[in-house]
């Protein structure tokens, strides 16, 4: 791989994010859902709009998008938040499909772990990945996360059967 910078996102870079974000819905989850189910989470979570929000406004709850950028372009993006005193919690977490298995996912996430760990005092870290993820959830295991429980997906309803599949791990 190329010389990969890890840093948070900047406000002009939000349409570039909105792009790879949706761009990654797609990727994942379009042997999962149905196309009207993924347009209505890409409209509602990764219009340019809230992504420039998402950018400027951080606190202990959302730490706002970490990226990772290569060759001047974004190849990989993970936000998330506390969720208690001691858990962080990642609530989005995508790389580029084209640079898969070249390290951005490892990197982020390691950054970002050092992040909720001594920044926000994290001991233990929470993932809610989506149940059938055939990417997700071996690049969790592989770095420690075992499998606590299932819950409905984070603003799904029932009738959706959008199913999470939940991650921890000590850190």
């Amino acid at each position: 791989m190329t010389e990969l910078s890890i840093r948070k996102a900047e406000i002009h870079e939000a349409k570039h994010l909105s792009h790879l974000l949706s761009m990654c819905q797609w990727f994942t989850y379009e042997e999962l859902y149905s196309s009207a189910y993924i347009e209505r989470l890409i409209l509602k979570y990764y219009n340019v709009e809230r992504i420039k929000q998402e950018i400027t406004t951080t606190d202990r709850s959302w730490h706002g998008y970490v990226i990772a950028e290569s060759r001047g372009k974004i190849v990989g993006a993970i936000g998330g938040g506390m969720i208690d005193e001691t858990t962080g919690e990642i609530y989005v977490f995508y790389v580029d499909p084209k640079e898969r298995g070249l390290g951005v996912g490892t990197r982020l996430l390691n950054f970002y772990t050092k992040l909720q760990k001594h920044l926000y005092g994290a001991s233990e870290q929470k993932v809610a990945v989506a149940k059938g993820n055939k990417y997700g959830i071996p690049f969790y295991e592989s770095r420690g996360f075992t499998f606590s429980h299932e819950d409905l997906a984070y603003g799904a309803s029932e009738e959706e059967h959008d199913i999470s599949s939940i991650y921890k791990r000590k850190i």
